[in-house]
């Protein structure tokens, strides 16, 4: 991860593109842009975006990609999408 980390091993800034887990709703996603300290996500697979506050946002680590990546495809096959 290229942003700096404060002591809670947090990062003070995540970079577009970077994958983060919402610790708030254990969504995972990859970061789209902020407005101050809301960060806008989007699912792996596409889908809407929701927004997050930095102190949810931790490292999605390959395990949670993965397991958001599938919960997204599942919810699409659900809804014949």
């Amino acid at each position: 991860m290229i942003a700096a980390e404060t002591a809670q091993g947090h990062p003070q800034r995540w970079e577009r593109g970077e994958v983060a887990k919402d610790a708030r709703t254990g969504r995972v996603g990859r970061v789209m842009g902020h407005v101050g300290p809301r960060y806008q996500l989007r699912p792996l697979n596409g889908g809407k975006e929701w927004e997050a506050e930095l102190e949810h946002l931790t490292p999605a680590m390959q395990s949670d990609a993965l397991s958001g990546a599938v919960a997204e495809a599942n919810a699409h096959a659900v809804r014949g999408i």
